[in-house]
C-alpha cells in the first residue's frame, strides 16, 4: 500500500509563486513516475507535469516555462515549483505515483487547492 501526502497549496495573486510538495510512503517500486495533475471546477483532470525515477520530465504546454517539477528519490518526494501563476491555474492539484511503464501500480494523493486571484 502507498500513501501520498501533498502540501503547499494556498491562495496567491496572479504573477506569484507557490511550491507544492508530495511525500510517498509505503511500498515504492522502481522504476516509477511521479507527477502532478489538476482539476478545475467543471473540467476534467489534466496532467500538469510528471517525472520518472530516471529524471525524464514531461509538462503540459500551458505550464512550460513557468512550472518546474523535481524529485528527491531518496525521500520519495516530488515537488512542483509554480511561478508566474495565472488565474487559469486555479484548481485542485493531485500528486500521483505510478509504475513505469504504466501498470496497476497507481496511487493518488488527496489533493491540495491552489487559488490564483486576478
Amino acid at each position: 500500500q502507498v500513501q501520498l501526502v501533498e502540501s503547499g497549496g494556498g491562495l496567491v495573486q496572479a504573477g506569484g509563486s507557490l511550491t507544492l510538495s508530495c511525500a510517498a510512503s509505503g511500498i515504492i517500486f522502481r522504476p516509477n513516475v511521479m507527477g502532478w495533475y489538476r482539476q478545475a471546477p467543471g473540467k476534467q483532470r489534466e496532467l500538469v507535469a510528471t517525472m520518472t525515477s530516471g529524471s525524464n520530465s514531461n509538462y503540459v504546454d500551458s505550464v512550460k516555462g513557468r512550472f518546474t517539477i523535481s524529485r528527491d528519490n531518496a525521500k520519495n518526494m516530488v515537488f512542483l515549483q509554480m511561478n508566474s501563476l495565472k488565474p487559469e491555474d486555479t484548481a485542485v492539484y493531485y500528486c500521483n505515483l505510478g509504475g513505469y511503464p504504466p501498470s496497476k501500480y497507481d496511487y493518488w494523493g488527496q489533493g491540495t487547492q491552489v487559488t490564483v486571484s486576478s
